[in-house]
């Protein structure tokens, strides 16, 4: 027969859905029988284990507070504070802990146990904020019984007129699980009010946007590249244009956390290109105080003020990604920030050679801003695979056609200065004899993205802001989990 000191007391946690728990249950109900005092806790299903007397621990409240993560658990405790814990059914442990030899003697040696209930994906972290303390820095804002979360959040002014996700304690605490930076650490500064923004501000923007945890290193790594001084966020924000950050992801995260490249992927329907940019945004807004009609002062803005956030298409071994090619090592994780506007259509379904097809995305690029100004904004190009693969049969590569875009860009100043042609913008008429380049060498970035089916591609006019050169650029930043 097992002994038992008077001065301590034993626990044991079991759940019906454990083979282990299972295989303990004749063993202990014949112990408690013969007089050992045993507390059961039972995390799912107390009825099936009714012989045992078991308290009810479907709110996994005890098996939180005891730090439970293995069923079976036998906890031995004294008086003194010290307690021995078995995990599993381990038969020497077992026997140790109840003083006798011949304990289960008809059982194995060693049987591991099932992963508590407390410890399921979402379901800690919803106990902590139950019953532990989530240790949130944040202010903590208490909504009545009667009121709704979300509308809370309207009223509030959190939102960027689409319903947001409240962000309770448990949903903030498994979205900084998804990094392994420390939620005090300080990113930096957010514009307009430059009010410093931590780890756990972000976490809990990533909440109201519907990030999930996995998402939330791209978002830090894009709120580093935004808060970049050459990045300009500020004069971004305060602008009168229609520009917003556009979020280019590279690297096997954009797999691993499911983004789209492919058809529709600067659309709707991908959760983390959507809520990725999504949660930069309310980050300005939020945090930054960058409120529309107030500092946020766009003539008419865009829809990327919502997000705009995909991922390139690295599945061609011949493309070298936009990462690559801003000098960072293939295979890592990166997010490039480019100012810039809405989408402007590029359609060719004729041109079939390299050469075709660049005189008319070049045709198209001189556009961007307006066709007599040059060096004055950025541009980004999305490349459809059909239209790639024009260049791809002939062997053009990404700096081949990007020096070829370059070339066939240039014009005549005199076609370009204010006043020439009978329209007054244009540039400065000090470069009448020049030969003009529309864009910066570095000014015209190509990201390869979307369905492969359909002769159509994509430009993104930059900023303004790009006609000061040094000053004002596309910012890439590696991610860090």
């Amino acid at each position: 027969m097992a002994s038992q000191d008077a001065s301590s007391e034993l626990l044991l946690f079991l759940k019906q859905d454990c083979e282990t728990c299972q295989l303990v249950q004749p063993l202990v109900s014949e112990l408690m029988k013969d007089g050992v005092r045993i507390q059961v806790y039972v995390q799912d299903a107390p009825d099936y284990y009714r012989e045992l007397s078991p308290v009810d621990d479907t709110s996994l409240e005890a098996s939180f507070n005891w730090n439970i993560e293995t069923t079976p658990t036998l906890i031995k405790s004294s008086d003194n504070g010290q307690s021995i814990r078995i995990e599993g059914w381990d038969k020497s442990g077992w026997q140790g802990v109840l003083g006798s030899e011949n304990l289960g003697a008809d059982l194995p040696d060693f049987r591991p146990g099932c992963g508590s209930k407390s410890r399921e994906p979402g379901v800690y972290e919803n106990l902590v904020a139950s019953y532990g303390e989530p240790g949130i820095e944040a202010l903590k804002i208490e909504v009545g019984k009667w009121e709704d979360e979300i509308e809370t959040c309207y009223d509030r002014g959190w939102t960027d007129g689409l319903p947001v996700t409240p962000p309770t304690d448990a949903r903030i605490l498994k979205m900084l699980q998804g990094t392994n930076r420390k939620p005090d650490e300080i990113i930096g500064r957010v514009p307009p009010n430059l009010v410093p923004i931590t780890v756990e501000k972000a976490a809990i923007n990533a909440v109201l946007a519907g990030c999930k945890p996995e998402y939330l290193p791209i978002v830090l790594a894009a709120l580093e590249a935004a808060l970049d001084p050459v990045f300009t966020m500020h004069g971004l924000l305060c602008t009168t244009c229609f520009s917003s950050p556009v979020i280019v992801v590279n690297g096997p995260i954009a797999k691993s956390i499911g983004m789209n490249w492919g058809m529709n992927a600067l659309g709707q329907g991908n959760r983390a290109n959507a809520t990725i940019g999504r949660a930069l945004q309310l980050i300005i807004r939020n945090v930054g105080g960058g409120i529309p009609g107030d500092l946020d002062r766009s003539t008419l803005g865009g829809p990327g003020k919502f997000t705009f956030c995909f991922a390139e298409d690295e599945t061609d071994p011949s493309w070298q990604p936009l990462s690559v090619s801003r000098g960072f090592e293939p295979g890592e994780n990166t997010v490039t920030l480019f100012q810039g506007d809405g989408i402007q259509g590029f359609i060719d379904q004729r041109s079939q050679t390299p050469e075709e097809i660049t005189k008319s995305l070049a045709s198209s690029l001189l556009a961007v801003g307006h066709p007599k100004l040059a060096e004055f904004t950025n541009a980004m190009l999305i490349l459809s695979p059909e239209h790639y693969e024009i260049y791809k049969k002939e062997g053009w590569d990404r700096n081949k056609i990007t020096e070829a875009l370059h070339h066939e860009m240039q014009r005549p100043g005199a076609e370009l200065i204010q006043g020439a042609n009978g329209i007054g913008e244009g540039i400065d008429k000090s470069r009448l004899d020049e030969t003009v380049n529309k864009f910066w060498p570095e000014g015209l970035l190509i990201v390869r993205a979307g369905g492969k089916a359909g002769l159509f591609s994509a430009i993104c006019a930059g900023w303004t802001g790009g006609r000061f050169r040094h000053e004002s650029t596309p910012v890439t930043k590696r991610i860090s989990l």
